[in-house]
Order: structure tokens, then C-alpha cells, then sequence
């Protein structure tokens, strides 16, 4: 999963200037008119980065981004299209969009966010090693003290932040926008997901009224 693009777009000129721009900056850029191409491609290799329009001829772009959230939630998917109103943002976000693009946009200021997004990719390692617990993070594989333990997307996400950060404070809110993407909201959401982690015997404190905190035992 090198620096590669999907772009899931109907318009031949806007993927066209997408995959042009893209290219100058040494990223790959593979363009998609339907869903069928779009989610046939992606059965054969996971892109890095998912870009995806909402109106298709063939389908819905948030039907695309739950399926792909829920089979490879380690994408980074961002929304594109022209249904710029506040609920069509949350809405995406909510479904597990990691950013939202609204027509028209800046080429070039769509261009350095894609390249922003490779940079912290980059920076992140394969393997992340806390205490008795080991994650690959590219595999998509958890060991608990030489167990493997299944879990769902959202609990990967949310456990691998955790083991980034080990032994600080996570407050619920910057694991809503980091976990989740997005600001404010149900904080319950938290609490339900990080008992559901401790009871499957990840290590995290209570710091009460403020959030959790991971224990690198």
C-alpha cells in the first residue's frame, strides 16, 4: 500500500486534473467512473488514500466508504462533492470519513492536503510494540500476551491511537476527533467501546472526568 490514490469520480475532467496534479508529486492516481470499478479495483489492491464522490451513476459514495471503512478501515477516506451543507459532512464523518472535500475546490490546495496525509502515514510505524500487546498495523493483526485477539475496525482504530500515546491522558473529546474525526459528540460512544477493549484485557485507567489512559505495563 505505497503512495496510491483511488479516486471514485464521474466527472472525466475533474479525474483527469486529479490524477495530472497528483502525479506531479510522485503519487499514484488510479480513477474510477462507477462503483463496480471502483470496489473491483480495490478487491485487488487496498489503496493508501480513498477519494470518494457522493453522486455516482451506479450508487452512493457513503455506501462506498461504509464498506470500505468496514472491510479496510486502515484507508484514509475523504468525501468529495458538491452537497456542501453541515449535515452532509457529519453525516460522512459520522459513517468514518477521515476529512470532506466540498466543490469546487483548489487543485493545488487538494494536491498538499493528499500529500500532508502520505507524511503522516509515514511517520507512523508498521509495528507498534506496548507492553504484552503487539499490533501491526499494516496486517491489521493484534497479539495480547501471545493470544491473537479479533477486533472490530472502530477498536483497532481506537486501541492503535491508545498504544501511540501509552501512559497519557486521552480526553474523550481528542479521542472523538481522532478516533472518530470529528468534534464533539456522545462521549458514551468512548466509554462503551474502551470497557468492551478492557474486557477483552487491554490495560486502560479511568482518569475520571477527563478520559482513559493506556498502561504500558
Amino acid at each position: 500500500m505505497e503512495k496510491s490514490v483511488y479516486l471514485l469520480e464521474d466527472d472525466d475532467g475533474i479525474c483527469d486534473l486529479v490524477r495530472c496534479t497528483l502525479l506531479l508529486s510522485d503519487i499514484e492516481c488510479s480513477t474510477f467512473g462507477t462503483v463496480r470499478a471502483f470496489e473491483d479495483a480495490v478487491a485487488e489492491k487496498v489503496p493508501a488514500i480513498a477519494v470518494l464522490d457522493i453522486m455516482l451513476p451506479d450508487g452512493n459514495g457513503l455506501d462506498v466508504l461504509t464498506r470500505v471503512k468496514s472491510r479496510h478501515p486502515e484507508v484514509y477516506c475523504i468525501m468529495l462533492s458538491a452537497l456542501g451543507k453541515e449535515s452532509d459532512k457529519v453525516t460522512g464523518l459520522n459513517l468514518g470519513a477521515d476529512d470532506y472535500i466540498a466543490k469546487p475546490f483548489g487543485i493545488l490546495e487538494f494536491s498538499a492536503k493528499i500529500a500532508a496525509v502520505f507524511r503522516r502515514i509515514k511517520k507512523k510505524p508498521a509495528v507498534l510494540t506496548v507492553g504484552d500487546v503487539t499490533m501491526d498495523c499494516e496486517k491489521m493483526t493484534v497479539t495480547l500476551a501471545g493470544r491473537d485477539v479479533s477486533l472490530s475496525g472502530k477498536e483497532f482504530k481506537l486501541l492503535q491511537y491508545s498504544l501511540e500515546n501509552p501512559d497519557k491522558v486521552l480526553t474523550r473529546d481528542e479521542l472523538l476527533s481522532n478516533v472518530w474525526g470529528y468534534e464533539g459528540g456522545e462521549t458514551r460512544t468512548i466509554d462503551n467501546y474502551v470497557s468492551h477493549l478492557r474486557k477483552l484485557g487491554f490495560n486502560y485507567e479511568t482518569v475520571f472526568g477527563v478520559g482513559y489512559k493506556y498502561r504500558a505495563k
